[in-house]
C-alpha cells in the first residue's frame, strides 16, 4: 500500500521517470527489508527522507542505484548515530523546553534524522501519557 510517484516536466522521457522511479523503489524495499508496507515506512520515516535527500536534490538526479541509494542512507545513518553517541559523552544535557536541543552540539543543531527521531519519540511520550 505505498506508493513511489515522481514527478517531472511534460517533455521528460517516461523512461527516466521509470527508472528513477524503479531504483527508489528497490531501494526502499531493501532499507526496509522487503516490507514496504504503510506501517514500516512511517516507523523508519527518517530513512525515507534521507533516501529521497540522496536520490535527488532540486530536480536534479544524484542517484539511480538501488544498492548504492540504499548503503548511502545506511552509511549516513550510522555515522549520524555513532557522532551522537559521541557528543552525547563529551557534552552534558543541555536543558530546554520539552527536551528541544538535549545533546545536539553547542547551539543544538541537529540533524533532519535527529529531529525526526526526537519529534516521533515526543509524540509516542506525549501519548502515552494521554492514554
Amino acid at each position: 500500500d505505498v506508493r513511489v510517484v515522481h514527478v517531472g516536466p511534460a517533455g521528460e522521457s517516461e523512461l527516466v521517470l521509470a527508472h528513477l522511479a524503479e531504483g527508489m523503489y528497490e531501494a526502499l524495499s531493501h532499507l526496509m527489508g522487503g516490507a514496504t508496507d504503510r506501517n514500516m515506512i512511517l516507523d523508519n520515516l527518517e530513512l525515507v527522507f534521507l533516501l529521497i535527500d540522496e536520490h535527488c536534490d532540486g530536480g536534479i538526479i544524484l542517484e539511480t542505484d538501488p544498492h548504492k541509494l540504499a548503503s548511502s542512507v545506511l552509511l549516513r545513518d550510522e555515522q549520524e548515530s555513532n557522532m551522537g553517541a559521541q557528543q552525547g559523552q563529551q557534552q552534558p544535557m543541555q536543558g530546554g523546553g520539552m527536551g528541544m536541543g538535549q545533546g545536539f552540539g553547542i547551539g543544538g543543531d541537529m540533524t533532519i534524522a535527529q529531529a525526526l527521531r526526537q519529534a516521533r519519540e515526543q509524540i509516542i511520550s506525549n501519548l502515552s501519557q494521554q492514554g
